[in-house]
């Protein structure tokens, strides 16, 4: 089982459009896949039509067990299961805090379902709280999309800066671009000289309205538009990255 974190410092960079095409592609090459969205804004769950159960919380996210398994949701997806969010997600650093061993609580409590799941996604929250630090010590893979600019690479380096203090391994990072446009200069600047660097993945998810409409249709881009530039750019990274995972 691989899990699988979604994850940047900064917001609006693609991270939820990313976690759900990614699991979704996933899913389609029969892979057991669960998303969990660990955002309070619970945007994942949008795009499936999913919300928590009342009485489903980030206390009961934490004590694991039956309490996660049963509220996780199937999605109109053969072999793509989702746990919602919920608003309470807002105040899990402090359910966490209280928690023994809290930096490693969500590994524990993901543990279980490895035999369930061949994959299990992480949708995060930008920032650098202690969620992240669980997500970090929970995670396989640390999937970081970045806006080709000047002030995502510098989020990028206090991501690298914080596993360094917190003794997790930097090679747990693949970056891919997420919102790129070749037509501007400094997109294609960097990109370029980045796409150089260990860890770096070629494939390119363009900036399109294509993926803005997914909060219309509620769908990955690769259900409601096949064959479109965006799905595309999808598959070409969601492949990229098999690649790593099965190294």
């Amino acid at each position: 089982m691989s899990i699988i974190a979604v994850y940047n410092i900064k917001g609006g960079v693609g991270k939820t459009a990313s976690s759900v095409n990614l699991a979704y592609l996933s899913s389609k090459q029969g892979r057991r896949t669960l998303l969990c969205d660990l955002d309070p804004q619970g945007s994942a769950s949008f795009y499936f039509r999913i919300r928590a159960p009342h009485k489903f919380n980030s206390k009961k996210l934490l004590k694991g067990g039956k309490h996660i398994e049963e509220n996780i949701k199937g999605t109109d997806f053969p072999g793509l299961d989702m746990l919602p969010a919920d608003l309470s997600y807002r105040n899990i650093d402090i359910a966490l805090d209280e928690c023994k061993k809290s930096q490693q609580r969500l590994r524990k409590v993901l543990q279980p379902l490895q035999e369930d799941y061949d994959r299990i996604f992480l949708d995060c929250p930008p920032n650098i709280t202690l969620l992240s630090e669980n997500i970090f010590f929970a995670a396989d893979h640390i999937l970081v999309p970045v806006i080709p600019t000047t002030l995502s690479l510098l989020a990028l380096k206090q991501l690298f800066t914080f596993l360094d203090d917190i003794g997790q391994s930097r090679s747990k990072v693949l970056i891919f671009f997420s919102m790129a446009e070749k037509r501007k200069k400094m997109h294609l600047e960097m990109m370029q000289a980045m796409h150089k660097k260990r860890g770096v993945m070629q494939a390119i998810i363009p900036y399109s309205a294509d993926v803005e409409r997914m909060g219309v249709y509620r769908q990955p881009v690769g259900a409601a538009l096949p064959g479109s530039t965006s799905a595309l750019a999808y598959e070409r990274l969601w492949d990229e990255i098999c690649s790593h995972l099965a190294a």
